[in-house]
């Protein structure tokens, strides 16, 4: 069966950098399961995986503009401390989720001092050509659920 919209895909990866450094892996771990073409993995990895079945391996290199985007320095904010629930455990590289305009965001504190606190909206892998090493372990049909939902419910589809 081949991957193409509609199916859940399960696979094994690994993530790498342009250096090769590992930064993240389903090693040691179940597969990842995803209903492909429902936007739940970045575009250029759904791409890569369009049309190939259970038992296939793949490299795919993902530029920046298909992965988590170029860097926008127009998403780099300066907060008032005081804006923050608890302002003396503000910690740098502390993540968190923000509500934006578009919706929500990962965090993160770059910067902190006297009364100011900056935050990064960018994600941490935003302008990274991104390298995966995949292993594609099954394909099959997403359920009615699965589909109206868009996307996998629990192993082999049952539950939430």
């Amino acid at each position: 069966m081949k991957i193409s919209k509609g199916k859940v895909v399960s696979m094994h990866y690994a993530l790498t950098d342009v250096t090769g450094e590992v930064l993240d892996s389903s090693e040691g771990q179940a597969p990842l399961d995803y209903l492909h073409g429902y936007g739940n993995i970045i575009a250029g990895l759904e791409k890569a995986l369009e049309d190939k079945e259970a038992g296939e391996k793949l490299k795919a290199v993902i530029p920046p503009e298909d992965g988590y985007g170029i860097r926008e320095e127009a998403l780099v904010k300066n907060l008032p401390l005081s804006s923050f629930q608890s302002p003396d455990e503000v910690e740098l590289g502390a993540q968190f989720q923000a509500e934006t305009s578009e919706g929500p965001r990962l965090a993160t504190v770059t910067k902190i001092e006297d009364k100011t606190v900056t935050v990064d909206l960018n994600h941490p892998l935003a302008d990274q050509t991104l390298s995966f090493d995949i292993d594609v372990v099954d394909v099959r049909d997403a359920t009615e659920e699965e589909l109206a939902h868009g996307h996998v419910h629990g192993p082999k589809g049952h539950g939430h």
